[in-house]
């Protein structure tokens, strides 16, 4: 699975926590994106993984068509 993928699943997680308060540059939010990425359970990735391949077995079995309608 991709790097990209993990990302997107997360990213809610990842977005909260970066924007409990606001940001005041790019230093700033580089340097949160990296401690709260650092910090992300292990759980939680596993997590994502999972989600990822229930998903992408739905979007094979639809053919590559719609499929969040049958999750």
């Amino acid at each position: 699975m991709s790097s990209v993928a993990i990302c997107l699943a997360l990213w809610s997680v990842i977005q909260q926590c970066v924007y409990e308060t606001r940001v005041h540059d790019i230093d700033e939010l580089r340097q949160r994106l990296l401690h709260v990425w650092c910090g992300l359970e292990q759980s939680l990735i596993d997590n994502a993984v999972d989600q990822w391949q229930t998903r992408l077995s739905a979007c094979v079995r639809a053919g590559g068509g719609h499929f969040e309608d049958t999750l």
